[in-house]
């Protein structure tokens, strides 16, 4: 069986960015504690919504350490489930694409105009979804008190200082 070089580019591709916003998300939810500074978010052990992680199971890593009640607990799970299922329609267009894209800049045969039509249509999805996710932070923040409001804005200024994580090692040395 001939391998599929354009499929296999492709996926590594998705996954070198999944695996860079994985990390982007990674460091900047729990940075480092500053000597001088007060302690971070405590670390658990099946990530920001399983067992041990920060909140507990169900909260946002973001909203780890606030102290949320169980119904502003509840409001956010809410919103977030709400979100899983207004957006479940573009995961699914985006997947498509993928699993459908023929355009491989590695066949020799490149062509430019398919490449860049491929890249377009996954880009508006790309842009739906951060529009979408801006409008469920938004109804989060409607949920949090003017101090949880006050700490999460404290984190991302922390953040900015902090500059973005280093991107993740090539996978192949020959590059």
């Amino acid at each position: 069986m001939k391998p599929n070089w354009k499929k296999s580019a492709i996926g590594a591709a998705i996954a070198t960015i999944v695996l860079a916003t994985a990390a982007a998300v990674v460091f900047s939810q729990n940075p480092p504690p500053r000597p001088d500074g007060p302690p971070g978010p405590p670390r658990g052990g099946f990530g920001h919504r399983g067992p041990g992680g920060p909140g507990g199971p169900g909260e946002f890593g973001l909203l780890a350490g606030l102290n949320l009640s169980d119904a502003q607990k509840e409001q956010v799970k809410k919103i977030h489930e709400s979100f899983d299922e207004s957006t479940k329609a573009l995961r699914d267009q985006m997947r498509a694409l993928h699993d459908n894209d023929t355009a491989d800049p590695l066949s020799g045969n490149f062509d430019e105009a398919a490449f860049r039509s491929a890249a377009e249509a996954r880009a508006k999805i790309q842009v739906e979804m951060e529009v979408q996710h801006a409008k469920m932070m938004s109804q989060v923040a409607t949920v949090l008190t003017a101090e949880q409001k006050a700490q999460i804005a404290e984190r991302h200024e922390q953040m900015r200082l902090m500059g973005p994580p280093p991107p993740p090692p090539p996978d192949d040395p020959e590059f």
